[in-house]
């Protein structure tokens, strides 16, 4: 086998393995989306805009977690330390541009969306793409088989 299609194979022997991930940041895109809805309907009319904002930020992360605990606990493909923190920063990534495409869709300015990360202001969404950062590397080297 000449060394190009040796090359050729093993990329595309990993591309499948790029797919359980996007599955995973797919159910956590629609997880975030119902933890909206369920924010806005049910929380921020009970307990108010902030207190409502900060817990369904925490719910979100755990959720995020335990979407990222089952997938690495579940998959049969074992992943290097440099490919976790690519499934982070892609899983990040993601979510920080579907935020900030959904803000331009809706007309939300860019300057409220990064207010969104302001810390000193007491927002607390930063947690979130936090957790999507650090979840593959905590999970993905707990499940090395």
């Amino acid at each position: 086998m000449s060394a190009t299609s040796e090359s050729s194979s093993r990329r595309l022997a990993r591309a499948p393995r790029l797919l359980g991930p996007l599955a995973a940041w797919a159910l956590m895109a629609v997880v975030a989306v119902l933890n909206g809805v369920f924010r806005e309907t049910v929380l921020v009319p009970r307990i108010g805009e902030y207190v409502g904002h900060v817990l369904s930020t925490g719910l979100l992360a755990a959720a995020i977690a335990a979407v990222s605990y089952a997938f690495f606990a579940t998959t049969d493909a074992e992943y290097a330390r440099g490919e976790l923190l690519a499934v982070g920063t892609g899983w990040t990534v993601l979510t920080v541009g579907f935020e900030f495409l959904v803000g331009y869709v809706e007309g939300t300015p860019v300057s409220v969306t990064l207010g969104q990360y302001d810390v000193l202001a007491g927002q607390v969404w930063i947690l979130v793409p936090l957790t999507l950062f650090v979840t593959p590397l905590l999970f993905g080297r707990r499940f090395r088989r």
